[in-house]
């Protein structure tokens, strides 16, 4: 299993790379990030770490055992004991398990390390991959949402150290 690992400003490149190798396989399920992110990336990812070290959000990459980087997992909008959780993997890690775990590691650094009570989530209805991930992981459907344009569903977990 790739090990979970804090964002660093030595990411950088890895995390560039791991997004343009993936960008056609994200754009099939949410919508393209647009050419300004990678154009612009240096600069977004110095303003990711200025807020992960104001405490805002909590951003974390997955490297496997050869160093490669094949996916993220980030808590943002960190505020009152709450965050929400986003995460992606890329297309050749899918369907391992690897995004299961990775969720479980960040819901427990949440409850310990980040001292948050709670997470929420969305995903899309034709996202079931995404949807299996956050129900494995305890997080229960609390209503539907519009996401993208597409209809979705709103998760929250409340067990964090469970």
């Amino acid at each position: 299993m790739p090990n979970l690992e804090r964002l660093r400003a030595d990411h950088a490149d890895a995390l560039l790379a791991f997004e343009r190798a993936n960008r056609a396989y994200f754009a099939r399920s949410i919508p393209d990030r647009g050419d300004a992110y990678f154009e612009e990336f240096a600069a977004r990812h110095k303003a990711l770490l200025a807020e992960q070290d104001a405490g805002l959000c909590h951003f974390h990459v997955l490297v496997d055992e050869d160093g490669e980087l094949v996916g993220r997992v980030n808590l943002v909008d960190v505020a009152a004991g709450c965050a929400e959780l986003g995460y992606r993997v890329g297309e050749l890690t899918v369907g391992r398990g690897v995004a299961t775990t990775a969720v479980r590691d960040v819901c427990r650094l949440a409850g310990t390390a980040y001292g948050l009570v709670s997470l929420t989530a969305r995903a899309t209805l034709d996202n079931p991959a995404s949807r299996t991930v956050l129900e494995r992981n305890g997080f229960t459907e609390t209503g539907s949402v519009t996401l993208n344009g597409r209809p979705a569903v709103r998760y929250l977990c409340t067990g964090l150290t469970d």
